[in-house]
């Protein structure tokens, strides 16, 4: 396929990753926060264990200074704890305080049901698969391109 063909399918699918990151954003803004934020605030969620700050990091596909002074928001706020993992000391376990989550309550769900009753609408749960295949493909191809680049 032609270069400048496959430059204006690029110029679509990167305008419809806007849209959606776009819906998270105004989300994120109607309560306060960063879209980074919300993400955290989702992972975190739905974790019910707990989850560690490198998996948020690897998640999000984020710097750990990034996640780290958006768990120290939350720190501050009461919305978290942090506790020593047992299996590596370094890494800590990031989980909701009774505050948080009530806060998180207000928040995660809503946007969640969001994102499902949007994919639901899909034709066919072969349509939902073909589109997360895909969009796994491209961004793993991205990725690749990306970290060829000096």
């Amino acid at each position: 396929m032609k270069r400048e063909k496959v430059r204006k399918f690029v110029n679509q699918y990167c305008h419809l990753r806007d849209v959606q990151y776009a819906a998270y954003t105004a989300c994120a803004r109607r309560h306060n926060l960063t879209t980074n934020e919300l993400f955290v605030l989702d992972i975190i969620w739905f974790a019910k264990d707990g989850c560690l700050q490198s998996y948020i990091c690897e998640r999000m596909s984020s710097t750990k200074q990034t996640i780290s002074a958006i768990i120290k928001k939350f720190l501050k706020l009461g919305y978290v704890t942090l506790a020593e993992s047992e299996t590596d000391r370094r890494n800590k376990i990031i989980r909701f305080t009774s505050d948080g989550y009530e806060y998180a309550k207000k928040i995660i769900p809503s946007a969640a049901n969001a994102e499902i009753d949007a994919m639901a609408q899909l034709a066919e749960s072969e349509d939902i698969a073909e589109l997360v295949r895909l969009t796994a493909l491209f961004s793993d191809l991205m990725k690749k391109k990306f970290d060829e680049l000096n």
